[in-house]
Parts: structure tokens; C-alpha cells; sequence
């Protein structure tokens, strides 16, 4: 008899509508989720339910999304809005992506008041949402907002975003950009009530301005007393794109030199600002200002770092610092200090320049062209060849030392160079060494012809196979030099074609149109430091 009684009382009914039954609404939300330094369309589903009230996350969240139930509710309350009392449901798709980060926030919570009717769906279905919401309602500032940027461009939607994240989008072209400071604007933005507020100007860029993207500018190669061979090599690897290796006892100014090869480093081209921009916004740091052209990335890890620091990975993949470098310049310094499995991580992405991190049924692509600068010591105090200390090592201690970087690594390094202690006669002179601008010319006319040869941003370091045997022919002596050199030193196929790709480097920034035996004879002298160190110990 009692379920007889409580059928009659919520049967529908005459006009069709459910006795005591809420009317549902379903709405969906634009968003984007990181996997790696690429944004993935995710779709935000909220459905309100009739039931106990309770807020429930489907499609794989992880706990930063999982705990946005709670800074939403309360941005909602905070910000003058109802929170429905009602069950709601959020689904998250494609349900086998995980979705991590605080970036769903918004779109949840502009979902939330989308089902209460109180922010409009119309405007929402043409815009992409990203933002982190603080419990007053504050929009923060999310990582991955470029990439998210690329992504709504694609779709042809618009981007809703915190104003945190302004300057970083900016510089994406054929896209609306609506920031908003907090929750209750953004619904404002929706309803059509106020017009979106343009983003402020870039600020100036100093090159003093620390960061990620800074170049000190007190250093100059002028301030280099001596060490004219170790700079003629650093111009032939920034030309090039090569990888390079200074040795030398302590005191030498190896670090010196390496930290100044951003001083030479040609400006980067629109694609890889755009590039580099978007691996520094999916990594969360400091982005360049618009409007202004970011210098290339110098990175410098210690020598404490572990594998999936230096080539990304963890649970989450993110990018490590040999994506970071990425269009720049990875210098490690101390070379035999870092762990030997940490180096060998190495080898792949300095021959393919990319890096893929599998997690589950999803793999994170990571680009890493870069350009290796390493520096290192001869022996464990140093002072092997020095002609003003004495070495203590003994040949076994040396043997130990030097085998800490395994063949196939240093085989895939260009160029080998020594850098002896530097001559008293050398730091007493009055004079100074040639400037960094004439360096850096001198690299920019040779990138200029690699250009116009290649059609493109490539060096002579990335050259593939094919094209490498029709842009390197050499004639008959230069070809006789490398075939003697080859078996006298015992070079393998790679070191061949690592010593033909510097050849064409050195015949470029001699402004010769094909490669001569002294440019052969030049790269030859590069490569054989590596036969010296590890076989006449």
C-alpha cells in the first residue's frame, strides 16, 4: 500500500513535468589538459541531479583537480553566487587522460554556475577556459597557458583566462583573448555586462633582468685574456650548432668562456620564440615579455642532479632541463662529477633532439635541440699537463677519472678542446681580447648561409645522412687526409661524420663555398683529443 501511495504522489504530471523532480541541465566547458609541453582538448561535462547533496569528479582527476570541489564552493559563495544544494556530477573527458593541475578550476566552477542558471552557456561554448580560483574568487595564475592558447586557436575558440596570464598568450596571433582577476568578472564577461579590459603594454627588457631568460651584461669575450684556440673553438660550435667539450686544469677560465657563449648565440627566429615559450609556460617559470624577442636559454644544472631532472619524467611528465635548453645552450659543468647513468641519458636526444617519457597508454614528447657545452679537468686534481703545478694522480686514479664519461658520449661530442692555465705575460697585457659583437657576426653570417643552403633553422650539426653526403664533398686531398685519419686514430662512422659536419662549419665561417684539407685538418684536431685522454693514459 505505501508504494502504491508514493507512486501516485510522483508520477508526472498532466503537462509531463516529474512530481517534485528538479529540471536537469547539462553543461559542457572548454578546457585543456598538459601532457608534457602539448595541451589536450578536455571536455568538462556537470550535470545536476536530484538526490543528497554532493559534488562528484569522474574522468581520472588527479588530487590537485580532486580538491577543487572545495576551492570552487567556496569562490562561488565568496564571489555572491548560490551553490546549488543539489548532487552535482562532473565528468572530465577523454575519461582515459589523467588531468592534473589546478587549470580546471574555472572551467568547473563556470560549469557549476552554468547548470544555476546563472552564468549564460551561449558565450562559454565559444571560449576555452583555463584558471586556478583562491577561495575569494581570486583568478591565479596557471601554468601551461601558451600552450592551452595554441590549442583554442586551433579550435577556433576564444581563451578565458586569469589576467596573471595575459603577457604570456599575447604573443599568439588570430586569438580572442578574454582575461578576467576573478570569478565574479568572468561571469560578468559572459553575461555581456562589461567589455574585457586590454592587457597592458610589454615592459622594457633589460638584459641585466634576472631569470631564465636573462644575458648578464657585463660579460663580454673581451674580458678573456688569451685563450685563442679554446674561442675559435666556442665560434665553431655556436656556428655550427656543435657540441663542445673544454679541458683544462682549474683557473683555466673554462667556465669563463662557457658562460659567455650567450653573448654570440644568434637571436632566435619567431617558431623557436614560440617553441621555447611554451616549454617554459608548460614548465611553469617566469615567462619572456611580449613584444620583445627572449634570448636563447643558457642552462646550467649541478652536477647533483638525477636523470628524469636533467630529461624530464616523474609521475607527471615534466619537462627537464635538457628541454629547457631546448634552443639554447645545456652546459655541464664539472662533467665527471655527474653520475654516470645520468650522463648516458644523454646520448639519445643529442642524436634524435627529442625526448619520449611513457606513462600509462600516454607518451610525452619533449624537444631538446640543444646545443651540449661541457667543461671538465683533466685528472682528479687537475693539474695533469699544467706546467706550473704538479699532478699527484697516479695513472689507475686518472684511468678512473676519465672513464666516467663512456665512449659513445664523448663520441657524440664535436669538438674536444684543451685550455691550458693562462700566460702571466696574457693577464698582465694592457690590451683586451676581441669583443663578443665581433664574435657573434661573424656566427650570424655563417647561420645566414646554413639558412639559404637548408631553407630553414638548421645547422650543419643536425645535417641528416642523406643530405650530409651531398653538402660535405670533399676533394680528392681533404679526402685522403680524413681516410689516413681515420685509420691512424681509429675514428668511427660517427666521429666521420661528426669531422665532415665541423668541416662545413669552418668552410662557412671562412665564407668558402666548398670544403678544403685545412678545414678537414682543422676538424681532425677537434676530434682527436678524445684518442689522446683515453688511450695514451
Amino acid at each position: 500500500m505505501l508504494n502504491r501511495i508514493l507512486y501516485r504522489c510522483l508520477r508526472p504530471l498532466s503537462n509531463g513535468t516529474p512530481f517534485a523532480s528538479p529540471v536537469r541541465m547539462l553543461a559542457r566547458i572548454t578546457t585543456a589538459s598538459l601532457l608534457g609541453v602539448e595541451a589536450l582538448r578536455v571536455q568538462v561535462e556537470v550535470d545536476l541531479l536530484g538526490g543528497l547533496p554532493g559534488v562528484h569528479i569522474a574522468g581520472l582527476p588527479d588530487a590537485a583537480v580532486r580538491e577543487s570541489q572545495l576551492r570552487v564552493k567556496s569562490a562561488i559563495i565568496n564571489s555572491g553566487f548560490e551553490f546549488p544544494n543539489r548532487k552535482l556530477v562532473i565528468n572530465m573527458a577523454p575519461a582515459d587522460l589523467r588531468k592534473e593541475g589546478s587549470a580546471l578550476d574555472l572551467p568547473i566552477a563556470l560549469g557549476v554556475l552554468c547548470v544555476a542558471e546563472i552564468a549564460p552557456p551561449g558565450r562559454l561554448g565559444k571560449l576555452l577556459a583555463i584558471g586556478e580560483v583562491s577561495l575569494d574568487g581570486t583568478l591565479r595564475r596557471v601554468r601551461g597557458a601558451l600552450p592551452a592558447a595554441l590549442l583554442a586557436r586551433r579550435l577556433g575558440l576564444g581563451l578565458l583566462l586569469p589576467r596573471a596570464n595575459g603577457r604570456e598568450v599575447a604573443m599568439v596571433q588570430g586569438l580572442e583573448i578574454v582575461p578576467a582577476d576573478s570569478l565574479d568578472e568572468a561571469v560578468a564577461l559572459l553575461r555581456g555586462q562589461v567589455e574585457p579590459s586590454p592587457l597592458p603594454g610589454p615592459p622594457p627588457l633589460p638584459r641585466s633582468e634576472p631569470g631564465p631568460w636573462s644575458t648578464a651584461a657585463d660579460e663580454d669575450y673581451a674580458d678573456v685574456r688569451g685563450q685563442e684556440q679554446a674561442k675559435r673553438a666556442i665560434e665553431t660550435a655556436v656556428a655550427g650548432g656543435h657540441n663542445l667539450l673544454l679541458i683544462g686544469p682549474p683557473g683555466s677560465g673554462k667556465t669563463m668562456l662557457a658562460s659567455r657563449i650567450r653573448t654570440i648565440l644568434p637571436a632566435m627566429t619567431g617558431d623557436e620564440a614560440l617553441q621555447t615559450c611554451c616549454i617554459y609556460s608548460a614548465a611553469g617559470l617566469p615567462p619572456a615579455r611580449t613584444g620583445v624577442m627572449p634570448p636563447r636559454p643558457f642552462r646550467s644544472p649541478h652536477h647533483t642532479i638525477t636523470a628524469p631532472g636533467l630529461i624530464g619524467g616523474g609521475r607527471v611528465p615534466t619537462p627537464g632541463e635538457a628541454t629547457l635548453a631546448h634552443n639554447g645552450i645545456l652546459f655541464l659543468d664539472e662533467l665527471p662529477e655527474f653520475r654516470r647513468h645520468v650522463l648516458e641519458v644523454l646520448r639519445q636526444p643529442l642524436e634524435s633532439r627529442m625526448i619520449h617519457v611513457t606513462r600509462g597508454n600516454r607518451t610525452a614528447r619533449f624537444p631538446a635541440d640543444f646545443m651540449l657545452a661541457a667543461a671538465m679537468n683533466p685528472c682528479p686534481c687537475g693539474y695533469l699537463g699544467d706546467t706550473r703545478r704538479q699532478c699527484n694522480c697516479t695513472p689507475p686514479q686518472i684511468q678512473r677519472y676519465l672513464s666516467r664519461i663512456s665512449g659513445p658520449l664523448l663520441d657524440r661530442i664535436d669538438i674536444q678542446v684543451e685550455v691550458p692555465a693562462v700566460k702571466l705575460d696574457d693577464l698582465e697585457s694592457a690590451g683586451t681580447g676581441e669583443t663578443s659583437d665581433a664574435m657573434a657576426a661573424r656566427v650570424a653570417a655563417a647561420r645566414a648561409v646554413q639558412a639559404a643552403r637548408y631553407g630553414g633553422a638548421e645547422t650543419n650539426a643536425s645535417l641528416s645522412a642523406r643530405r650530409l653526403e651531398t653538402v660535405c664533398i670533399l676533394p680528392r686531398d681533404a679526402a685522403a687526409l680524413l681516410r689516413t685519419a681515420m685509420k691512424q686514430l681509429g675514428l668511427s662512422a660517427r666521429s666521420r661524420a661528426r669531422i665532415l659536419k665541423l668541416s662545413r662549419t669552418l668552410a662557412d665561417l671562412a665564407e668558402s663555398e666548398g670544403i678544403r684539407a685545412e678545414h678537414v685538418a682543422e676538424a681532425i684536431q677537434y676530434r682527436v683529443l678524445d684518442r689522446k685522454l683515453w688511450l695514451e693514459e
